[in-house]
């Protein structure tokens, strides 16, 4: 004989019984949307403009969205190694510690192209903050389309991902239907 409220046909305790209703389309999809969003640490309008542009790409929009979010200032740092996390990465970024093909870059949203070399500055307090990540990076693993010469504190960019490398568990279809209505 069960005991469980839900087995035995009772009401949930708490809530005054209510039953938590089905999910729509549209949750769903918002949910997914919101996940990738929070993620990437973006704020809606700027993951709008990425969508658009991404929409006006040649190829499959969710993929191409995907590639742009990777190849984003702040997330190729955080790959690399040289932040914690996404969001350090981008205070990492905005605070002046990298450069960008040797030229100083604080735009943690600028989208980096094949070829393109991310250097941490040579400034003591600079490569003391990359010091305290790069080894638990490395642990988990340099991305395949990133080159990491940890001595110099310097990546490079060998190609952009496809969808099979980036191997995110959200799905860019449901995302791509979001702003398709």
């Amino acid at each position: 004989m069960a005991k469980c409220p839900i087995e035995t046909g009772r009401p949930i305790p708490g809530g005054m019984g209510k039953r938590r209703s089905k999910i729509s389309d549209y949750g769903t999809q918002l949910r997914e949307k919101q996940r990738l969003r929070r993620t990437y640490g973006m704020r809606e309008g700027q993951f709008h403009l990425f969508f658009e542009r991404a929409a006006k790409m040649r190829g499959v929009t969710g993929e191409n969205l995907f590639q742009l979010l990777e190849m984003r200032l702040d997330n190729l740092v955080f790959r690399l190694g040289f932040a914690s996390s996404r969001k350090a990465a981008r205070q990492f970024v905005r605070h002046g510690h990298i450069n960008v093909n040797g030229q100083r870059a604080t735009i943690p949203s600028m989208i980096l192209k094949q070829g393109d070399v991310i250097q941490v500055r040579e400034s003591a307090n600079s490569r003391a903050t990359a010091d305290l990540f790069v080894e638990t990076a490395e642990a988990r693993g340099i991305v395949p389309w990133l080159t990491l010469d940890r001595k110099q504190y310097k990546g490079e960019v060998q190609h952009v991902p496809t969808r099979e490398e980036i191997g995110s568990p959200i799905n860019e279809q449901l995302i791509v239907e979001l702003y398709s209505k």
